[in-house]
């Protein structure tokens, strides 16, 4: 075993052999036994800086190691429709201490969101995509084909570490089919493919409602966001979605299971899961995976390294019924997602959506709602036990 210099074993030399058997005692106590505690603050406060509520977050660390930690600035309310811009604050030391918030798309008086970023390590640039819609058309007139407009979907981009950003580009034609009614990217984070014959490939999880379903699906490009196709559909109860790669090659998409499709057990209570083998472009048919609670919530996934994958929700005990949101939890797989047996408890109260992202000094962040705010917690992989 070695130990880490520190102000005790500095003066080792000087030391009795008990004195010297207590240190290491002590010592390994602190480093194994009792691990450094988590690191967390308030990021964006409701009722602060011109905006009612913040929601939906989403955290990436950018290739020179700068953090974005995006969400939605709601300005008169906590609901899902009205005046919302999209707001993105920068830290560049690891999140100790954040920018003020900078606009990513300001939308006038209607709703920007969802917000679903990815980098192009190739370039550094930063690609964003994000929805929109009328004010006035809310989520159930949304998701039910009865709202005056519908969801449109758009790509943003910045060359300059998030500092500024362009103007959005509607993209609806080429992502979001005629027949689907509501439309979300992510929310949370794309992933940019590092082997095989599509390296280089961005692929965005989104989901949709349709007649008749609840779906998720991916957009991919291979020209760095110049233009975008839609995989195949996953269904039928399916929402809102993230996707990880594995170290075999293939994709997995973790989705809120919105229901069962059975009416006599119409939550299940698990994270619904499904499989690409072709770069993201087609989907096995989703099922339940039991360790992963799911009190029907967005979650975050990422790979933290060749085998580990790290997982985020709120895991209150599992429920056939919509569950409460709380338990903020992230969790640790060692073998590519198959089993996940340990975990950190971040907050135990009110708690929903989520975004993790490595950081520098082999730290992980994770950037949550905490309550009616949203908070960034930072902390090591060998505090997940």
């Amino acid at each position: 075993m070695s130990l880490v210099p520190n102000k005790f074993t500095m003066f080792l030399p000087h030391m009795k052999p008990l004195s010297i058997l207590l240190t290491f005692a002590f010592t390994f106590f602190l480093n194994h036994i009792c691990p450094a505690a988590i690191t967390e603050s308030l990021i964006f406060r409701s009722g602060e800086e011109g905006y009612s509520n913040y929601r939906i977050p989403s955290l990436i660390t950018t290739k020179s190691g700068s953090l974005l930690a995006f969400c939605e600035a709601r300005k008169d309310h906590r609901g899902d429709s009205g005046n919302i811009d999209l707001v993105v604050k920068r830290s560049t030391n690891g999140g100790k201490t954040w920018s003020p918030p900078l606009i990513v798309w300001d939308a006038g008086d209607h709703t920007a969101g969802n917000p679903c970023p990815v980098i192009d390590q190739r370039t550094g640039r930063i690609i964003n995509i994000v929805c929109w819609n009328l004010a006035t058309d809310h989520g159930r007139d949304l998701h039910a084909g009865t709202s005056v407009d519908t969801r449109r979907v758009y790509q943003t981009y910045s060359d300059d570490d998030g500092l500024t950003w362009s103007e959005p580009k509607e993209i609806t034609t080429k992502v979001k089919k005629p027949s689907w009614w509501w439309y979300a990217t992510g929310p949370g984070i794309g992933i940019q493919l590092q082997k095989g014959p599509h390296k280089g490939r961005l692929v965005i999880p989104a989901n949709h409602t349709a007649k008749g379903h609840y779906g998720a699906h991916t957009l991919y490009s291979d020209d760095g966001g110049a233009s975008w196709k839609i995989s195949e559909i996953i269904k039928p109860t399916v929402n809102e979605s993230q996707v990880v790669a594995l170290s075999d090659g293939r994709l997995m998409m973790n989705m809120r299971s919105q229901g069962t499709g059975d009416t006599k057990r119409p939550y299940s209570g698990y994270r619904s899961i499904a499989y690409s083998s072709d770069n993201g472009e087609s989907w096995t048919d989703p099922v339940f995976d039991d360790e992963l609670s799911d009190p029907i919530c967005q979650a975050s996934i990422i790979r933290y390294d060749a085998n580990r994958i790290l997982f985020s929700n709120p895991n209150p005990p599992v429920s056939l019924e919509r569950g409460p949101r709380e338990q903020m939890t992230v969790r640790l797989s060692n073998d590519d997602g198959q089993t996940w047996a340990e975990e950190l408890l971040i907050y135990e109260g009110p708690s929903a959506y989520s975004s993790l992202a490595k950081i520098p000094n082999a730290k992980i962040g994770l950037l949550y709602e905490k309550d009616k705010d949203i908070a960034f917690a930072r902390f090591s992989i060998d505090q997940i036990r």
